[in-house]
């Protein structure tokens, strides 16, 4: 028996994050023997609205294995193929359920790149840029183990997560949202920070629900050249399959000159990708309510209330800053008083201290408000 929790979590995706309407195509993309119960509601969810579902299942596994061994034309044949399909979409859900998240360790930095390049970059922006997508994660042990819950506990903090009133959210954002379209300067600090930028004439976008579950970011982008100073991150990332910890970026006119980390060479290889990896692409602050300490997983971690992400590469289409690179890399810094405070100053007037707006129109979207 499906448990009901799935139901209305399908339910949640079809009908709101991703609004599918009748005679559309969807495409469901599936990660992972865990996603097929979700994947049948999906199915199901999508015959209701009298949509078109269409679904691609893979394993990580066979997919490592297909990126080790291939080699340009392979990768040039695959993007055709999945190209042409996302071209005939009108909204696209991936769920995803890993295994472990160091399957793909053995795979060197210069063959994941070619991969991405040659394969999912034209993909990633067709489906970024003409469709009405949603991604997520689906809870298992392996996802348990990083959040060190037991299985059945990390299902209740999902299920909290992902199925809370994104409505309510979506309309305690707006003030943030008009707050940010005005600001000029950005200032941030503390341990170990001390970051300006500008964000003028870039406008925000919110994140409630309808292109990542879990949701609860509002994002913009820093004018590409005006970021000076230095950010101590402080919630580790795994990226290209190694783990990052105690990064610290150091920027001059918005280029890092300077990176640092447990692993500072394979950092900077990363860095080195292509010009655009050295410029920031995104800035966004979190405000999810039960997310709360990082779990090694960007689309949670990126949501801790009284974080913000601070990415290196490639700017969203929609929140365009110039920046172009293959990659697109959510570091993420928390402010609350467990992990050292902080304070972030929008044109000189402090907006947030130790992960707490103190401006009455921003007070909503402290957790007690938004639970």
């Amino acid at each position: 028996m499906v448990d009901e929790r799935v139901k209305k979590l399908a339910h949640g995706l079809i009908n709101y994050s991703v609004k599918l309407k009748e005679n559309e195509n969807v495409l469901i993309s599936l990660n992972g023997k865990d996603t097929l119960d979700l994947g049948k509601e999906l199915i199901k969810e999508a015959y209701r609205v009298k949509a078109r579902p269409f679904v691609r299942i893979s394993d990580e596994n066979i997919t490592n294995a297909i990126i080790k061994g291939g080699n340009k034309e392979v990768f040039n044949m695959m993007r055709e193929e999945e190209l042409s399909q996302m071209k005939k979409m009108d909204a696209y859900i991936a769920v995803r359920a890993s295994e472990n998240i160091t399957n793909a360790i053995n795979i060197s930095s210069d063959q994941m790149a070619l991969y991405e390049k040659e394969c999912q970059e034209d993909v990633l922006n067709e489906r970024v840029d003409n469709t009405k997508w949603v991604i997520l994660r689906y809870p298992n042990g392996s996802m348990a183990q990083l959040a060190q819950m037991n299985t059945e506990e990390f299902e209740d903090f999902y299920f909290n997560v992902c199925n809370l009133d994104y409505e309510k959210m979506n309309n305690a954002m707006d003030a943030l949202k008009d707050l940010m379209t005005r600001t000029d300067k950005v200032h941030i600090v503390g341990p170990g920070t001390d970051l300006s930028f500008s964000i003028k004439g870039m406008g925000a976008i919110k994140c409630a629900g309808e292109c990542n579950i879990p949701d609860g970011e509002v994002y913009t982008a820093p004018i590409r050249d005006s970021v000076n100073g230095k950010i101590s991150y402080n919630a580790v990332s795994t990226y290209r399959n190694t783990s990052f910890s105690d990064i610290v970026l150091e920027f001059k006119d918005g280029k890092i000159i300077n990176a640092t980390a447990n692993n500072t060479k394979k950092i900077n290889e990363i860095l080195d990708t292509d010009e655009g990896a050295r410029y920031i692409g995104e800035f966004a602050l979190g405000v999810n309510p039960y997310v709360t300490k990082p779990m090694n997983d960007i689309l949670f971690d990126e949501k801790i209330s009284g974080s913000f992400h601070f990415t290196p590469g490639r700017a969203y289409t929609d929140m365009f800053n110039g920046n172009v690179s293959a990659i697109h890399w959510d570091l993420v810094c928390i402010q609350t008083e467990e992990w050292g405070g902080g304070e972030i100053y929008f044109d000189d007037v402090l907006i947030r201290k130790n992960g707490r707006f103190v401006i009455p129109e921003l007070e909503a979207l402290n957790p007690e408000n938004l639970m």
